[in-house]
């Protein structure tokens, strides 16, 4: 039973190197930085023009709709490549088939509802 854990083991050291030596890199930014704070660097920096008026501003939100849309489709890209290189190995050509029916049955659905509630009209 100890053999089993080996692995979890050294999955465990790296992420907790991997924790210290982000901290580390933080600290030491902190302390090599110069900190002269002048009120030019204190102000809110928005593309080069100087922020005007208050900070409230309205957005269109079909924006972000599309934005999740997008990611949820490249994610579905992201996924199919390793599915296709599993899909040609022996053993495995039933049971990713239907793992992959499964999937693309989640994103089908989520892309009705987006399209029946009118998410994909621009108006």
């Amino acid at each position: 039973m100890p053999e089993y854990f080996d692995g979890y083991s050294v999955v465990g050291l790296v992420a907790v190197v991997g924790v210290l030596f982000v901290a580390a890199a933080f600290a030491g930014g902190r302390l090599l930085r110069p900190m002269v704070p002048t009120p030019e660097k204190l102000l809110t920096y928005e593309c080069g023009v100087d922020p005007v008026g208050e900070g409230w501003a309205h957005t269109q939100i079909r924006y972000y709709v599309y934005s999740f849309l997008y990611v949820i489709f490249a994610v579905d890209a992201i996924f199919l490549f390793p599915w296709a290189t599993v899909f040609a190995a022996d053993g495995f050509g039933g049971t990713t088939l239907a793992e992959m029916f499964v999937f693309i049955g989640f994103l089908a659905v989520g892309l009705l509802y987006a399209w029946k509630k009118g998410v994909l009209e621009w108006t």
